[in-house]
């Protein structure tokens, strides 16, 4: 399982979230994450379908979707994603 994070320089949400993954990263070493800038990647806006920032896709070692989160949100609600999807 991967995270791909989409974000904005601009987005108030994007710089709540960015520290707060930055502990959620340095608590599970081998959590895989891909940041993506939503103004610089139009491909992967198109194929995921993304429509505001933050958006945080789950997605299993093929990149497909497994689940989303959108917007702030907290520690333990992201941290449950990963649970649920950490051996996909």
């Amino acid at each position: 399982m991967k995270i791909l994070k989409v974000g904005s320089k601009n987005c108030e949400g994007c710089k709540v979230m960015g520290p707060l993954f930055k502990e959620i990263e340095a608590e599970n070493p081998n959590l895989k994450t891909e940041y993506f800038e939503c103004e610089n990647c139009k491909k992967i806006v198109d194929k995921y379908d993304i429509e505001s920032a933050p958006t945080f896709i789950f997605v299993d070692k093929e990149e497909n979707e497994l689940d989303r989160l959108v917007g702030v949100h907290t520690k333990e609600e992201v941290t449950e994603k990963i649970e649920k999807y950490k051996d996909k």
